[in-house]
């Protein structure tokens, strides 16, 4: 879908929200999201309230739990800049995904701080627009996918990346053109929503093909007549970016790698993955940094959104975080939420001091280790009751 279309789609989601009052209790930042061509603001994703079913019962911490990555306080900025922060999620997430499918998980969530790292690296205070966000996890889920190439049943196009649109598909095949890149099948929600309505897998229960945003069949249509003779202008996109899709060869796929859906885009992604799981289920399905905690927290009202309300508890409630890093700065606190699949859920206070020359020292405490995921509000109790604990 092109970018221009999709800003013009989430600006008027954006209106309705802000009409109805938008019931729940994100706060927001004035970070400004762009789809590319066009500009737009938007709450930010890490500001959300709510995160889910509140933890009723805790574990004691242990020192077998995952370390906190280094480099990830927005007081630590030379550290950021100098360390390969997205390398070390992408080792983490790798293990957290290899465990949660030796334990059968189909529904798979990664979620974490895309510009965080090397020389450009952006914290949740930094301005920043959805073309930073967009490239970046683009380029990360691209370093991902030969991770998992050493396995036979992931080779000869096994595992899909999945794009938003066709314009973010053809840019990473132009980016990305080594080989051990190109071995991975690159296609869009769109053609894989199509290609699995057409009953391969000897599966019709996905209800129906793609799900079109507003307004894109009105883009496609104008995209063909300026084309003319020589077809499709290209306007949404280079079609000849994408890979087939040929049952017995490279479908059914093993993987799916799904790229930053919904997120800053029309909220029809959401509804396309459901149908993509439905008529696939076999298929292990990894969303990346799709801004689930919205799509689960009532971001989005029913009254307004009625086909993506009906998915949240029938599908994206069911999705598993296998690496999770989320940034908590509310009521003058400072801390993080993590998880690496199996283990359970860490809330860490962050302690900002002085230290030499004028440098911070940043200190991290380990509040609690929970078994379910806590939500928004308690997290930030938490790490309250934990900063006054530490004065």
């Amino acid at each position: 879908m092109s970018r221009p279309l999709v800003a013009v789609v989430v600006l008027l989601s954006a209106a309705i929200l802000r009409v109805c009052g938008c019931y729940c209790n994100a706060f927001t930042t004035s970070n400004t999201y762009t789809r590319r061509g066009s500009s737009f603001s938007s709450p930010s994703s890490s500001s959300l309230s709510v995160f889910g079913q509140q933890s009723t019962q805790s574990s004691s911490p242990s020192s077998s739990l995952s370390p906190l990555p280094k480099g990830i306080s927005p007081f630590e900025k030379s550290l950021s800049k100098n360390i390969d922060i997205q390398g070390d999620f992408r080792k983490r997430s790798k293990k957290g995904i290899d465990v949660a499918i030796s334990n059968n998980v189909k529904r798979i969530e990664i979620e974490f701080p895309p510009l965080l790292g090397g020389s450009q690296s952006k914290s949740q205070f930094d301005d920043f627009d959805n073309i930073q966000e967009l490239d970046k996890n683009k380029d990360w889920t691209m370093q991902l996918a030969p991770t998992f190439l050493g396995e036979k049943e992931y080779q000869k196009g096994r595992v899909w990346l999945i794009f938003p649109d066709l314009k973010e598909c053809e840019l990473a095949k132009t980016e990305w053109a080594g080989q051990r890149y190109q071995e991975a099948t690159f296609t869009t929600i769109e053609a894989v929503t199509n290609y699995l309505a057409t009953g391969v897998n000897d599966n019709k229960s996905n209800g129906g093909g793609y799900d079109a945003p507003w307004g894109e069949n009105l883009m496609s249509g104008l995209s063909k007549i300026m084309g003319g003779k020589d077809g499709d202008a290209g306007l949404l996109g280079d079609r000849a970016s994408l890979d087939p899709l040929v049952e017995g060869e490279n479908s059914p796929a093993k993987l799916w790698l799904v790229i930053q859906p919904g997120n800053g885009g029309p909220v029809e992604d959401w509804v396309n993955c459901e149908k993509m799981a439905l008529a696939s289920p076999d298929t292990t399905m990894v969303v990346i940094n799709g801004a689930l905690d919205k799509v689960r927290g009532g971001f989005y009202p029913a009254v307004f959104f009625p086909k993506l309300a009906a998915t949240v508890d029938r599908f994206w409630k069911k999705f598993e975080p296998a690496f999770y890093l989320k940034p908590f700065s509310d009521k003058g606190v400072y801390g993080w939420l993590y998880r690496v699949y199996p283990e359970p859920w860490q809330v860490h206070l962050e302690i900002v001091k002085p230290g030499k020359d004028g440098n911070a020292e940043v200190e991290y405490v380990l509040v609690d280790a929970l078994d379910q995921k806590p939500s928004y509000d308690k997290v930030v109790s938490m790490l309250l009751k934990a900063s006054q604990a530490n004065k």
